[in-house]
């Protein structure tokens, strides 16, 4: 009415759209600033991200991007930082110089510790308000652990130590802390474990598979503590980019692709942002056929975990295991007959 008023003259009519036009623009401008700086700062008004497995491929990278947002973060070492920091990080980087790299980043702190031991994970937890276990057992099976049935127990290095009390260990210290309410968790599928990939890892890894799904089952079944379990494809250096990302929720599957390290960093660091990602178990890769060019519009639809799971996993691994070992005897007791039958038949006939 008041455009089409005739008091209201052209002149003032088109300064009035102007404004109205020029208005919004600045609302929506100042809105988006308001959205972006609230997500950056969300972290530092709650308080800092505990970063465990700081020196591995991903974690270095998550760290690198904390760093870079102006994110405050403590980072777990083993040992003390006793190296000069490089100028950057390379493939022959040692452990040692990855963790004085990262140490002499802005906003990083290193506590010394492990995530066998309660106590430096209470130290670590700190003034922080979250944790990425970005860390896994690396211990290689050894012909001793055949006759060895306290190995899982003894050796502080093996799977169940790590994947699993180590977990474990987390939950105690983050309760403690009263502030740590959030554990972003990197582990891998362990509900096939008759797969051949199961298998190898399981059989080669010190049962790596079955603890790390024992360790998802610790985070769902405390209440305390929120977590987002993800589990990535082949985590690499170099992956495809652009629009690939692929993300499922509720512990559904995805079809293994590779994934670039620095992509699953920063689906860690963003899921802090979404309280929808809370309790819930992701499955993150790349697809081929189409994806997403940022991990938002998958992170918006995230729901937390609606279905059971499986709570006799470790047995249906180690029948796995059992089975293919037995089978792995079979055939090579058949070659060795069969090298034997050879060898009788040739001097018999010599």
């Amino acid at each position: 009415q008041i455009l089409t008023s005739p008091q209201f003259g052209s002149h003032s009519r088109l300064r009035f759209i102007w404004k109205m036009k020029y208005g919004l623009l600045y609302h929506r401008f100042f809105v988006t600033a308001i959205i972006l700086l609230s997500r950056v700062y969300a972290f530092q008004g709650s308080g800092k991200v505990a970063v465990i497995g700081s020196t591995g491929k991903l974690g270095r990278e998550a760290v690198q991007q904390l760093s870079r947002a102006g994110i405050p973060c403590k980072i777990l070492v083993r040992r003390p930082i006793s190296v000069a920091a490089p100028n950057e990080l390379t493939g022959e980087s040692t452990k040692d110089e990855v963790a004085a790299y990262l140490e002499a980043l802005p906003e990083v702190e290193v506590v010394q510790g492990d995530v066998t031991s309660v106590n430096s994970l209470k130290d670590l937890f700190e003034e922080c308000t979250s944790c990425l276990a970005l860390f896994g057992a690396t211990r290689r099976s050894k012909l001793s652990d055949i006759w060895d049935k306290n190995v899982a127990d003894s050796d502080s290095s093996h799977a169940k130590q790590v994947n699993y009390q180590g977990v474990a260990n987390i939950i105690e210290a983050a309760k403690e802390s009263k502030s740590c309410k959030r554990v972003v968790r990197i582990t891998g599928d362990g509900e096939n474990p008759t797969s051949f990939f199961s298998i190898l890892i399981n059989m080669l890894g010190s049962m790596a598979k079955a603890w790390n799904y024992e360790g998802e089952q610790l985070l769902r079944a405390e209440s305390d503590i929120d977590y987002t379990i993800i589990r990535p494809g082949i985590m690499s250096e170099e992956g495809p980019e652009g629009s690939v990302l692929a993300l499922v929720d509720d512990g559904k599957a995805l079809p293994v692709a590779k994934i670039r390290y620095a992509s699953v960093a920063s689906l860690c660091i963003e899921s802090l942002q979404y309280s929808n990602t809370a309790r819930s178990t992701l499955a993150a890769c790349t697809s081929t056929e189409g994806g997403e060019a940022t991990w938002e519009p998958l992170l918006k639809s995230v729901q937390s975990d609606q279905r059971a799971f499986a709570s006799d996993m470790l047995q249906q691994h180690e029948n796995a295991v059992r089975k293919a070992v037995t089978g792995l005897g079979i055939f090579t007791t058949l070659i060795v007959a069969t090298v034997l039958q050879f060898m009788v038949k040739a001097l018999f006939f010599h």
